[in-house]
């Protein structure tokens, strides 16, 4: 994309070059003969090129970028004077102009300080727009670097503190036979295939995203002796494996679930998680207990960068066809609802 706007913007120089050949060529012809005037353009076109670079590469840049319009609007007449001045000097001087005929002297003149001014407008206009331009580019470059991470952060959001602590776990149990320790590696497995490959892809079926959390599920039920209350309402639809969407969304905010919730540590937290496809929407719910050092968050709203980054993406992804619900509820709730038209 670079290397195409850098073509475009030197084929603006020579397209104008090229037009002011025309101009010099069809103002002179009238005063000089084929040979002289051949000579002539070459000569214009060499001197206006130092001409145009000035005002494009150093008043632009330092003047009126700079917002120093007072100076750069003298600098451009300091420049339109001289360069009209030293060509009203030089041409007649080094060639044998006919300015015989009644009004050719005026002509010239006219043709002289026309031409003059429209080398320095068109470069100060080019040199102005190209700024602009590439300001532009920069925020879409920054904009798209900015969904890049958004990415990036949801595809390494899975704790690596918690995957460490499985593995110790699974080493723990090694030592002794234990079915625990093989439905482990499994699960991991998944996990770390889900990490690795799929979280990738621009997007991935709802069947491979419930993949890798049912198995993010087992790996804390095998961590906790199973003990832990989580419901997984996800029927076998068939639709699942046909809708796609972008990677670790709703992984993420089972994730969020599961921190808030403090899983594993409080004897009465709990997870409630249903997912269905109905009439062309994916409908995700989760709700989730809040623990009383969670309950300030809950009354302000969670929105971590988690969440942030999820809603960033289904902007990007679904614009207009999502609704994102993040609320406390009754009895020291919370819950997350997120509805997509996934044929929208």
């Amino acid at each position: 994309m670079k290397y195409r706007w850098k073509f475009l913007l030197r084929f603006q120089h020579i397209f104008f070059f090229f037009v002011f050949i025309l101009i010099t060529y069809f103002t002179e012809n009238y005063f000089l003969d084929s040979y002289e005037l051949i000579w002539s353009i070459i000569l214009n076109v060499i001197f206006n090129i130092g001409i145009y670079y000035l005002v494009y590469y150093y008043l632009v840049p330092y003047f009126y970028l700079s917002n120093k319009y007072p100076e750069f609007i003298l600098y451009a007449l300091i420049c339109f004077l001289v360069s009209s001045l030293f060509r009203i000097l030089w041409e007649p001087a080094v060639f044998e102009m006919d300015f015989s005929p009644k009004g050719y002297h005026i002509g010239f003149l006219y043709n002289v300080y026309i031409s003059q001014g429209i080398v320095i407008l068109v470069a100060s206009f080019l040199g102005i727009t190209k700024d602009k331009f590439l300001i532009e580019q920069d925020v879409i470059e920054l904009g798209e670097e900015k969904e890049q991470l958004y990415l990036d952060l949801l595809k390494s959001k899975l704790n690596p503190h918690f995957l460490l602590n499985t593995l110790n776990n699974m080493y723990a149990n090694s030592f002794t036979y234990s079915e625990k320790t093989s439905d482990s590696i499994l699960q991991l497995s998944k996990l770390l295939q889900y990490i690795i490959y799929d979280s990738g892809k621009e997007k991935i079926s709802v069947a491979q995203e419930f993949s890798s959390l049912k198995a993010l599920a087992s790996l804390y039920q095998l961590k906790y002796n199973n003990r832990l209350d989580i419901t997984l309402d996800i029927p076998g639809q068939e639709e699942f494996d046909i809708v796609e969407i972008p990677p670790s969304i709703l992984l993420t905010l089972f994730e969020n679930a599961l921190k808030h919730s403090a899983i594993g540590e409080d004897e009465n937290s709990f997870i409630r998680l249903s997912c269905r496809i109905e009439q062309s929407e994916l409908i995700f719910k989760i709700i989730n207990s809040v623990t009383q050092y969670q309950r300030h968050s809950v009354e302000t709203g969670y929105h971590g960068l988690g969440n942030d980054a999820v809603i960033h993406i289904l902007e990007k992804f679904y614009p207009g066809c999502f609704d994102f619900i993040s609320e406390p509820e009754k009895n020291d709730q919370y819950k997350i609802i997120l509805k997509i038209k996934v044929n929208g």
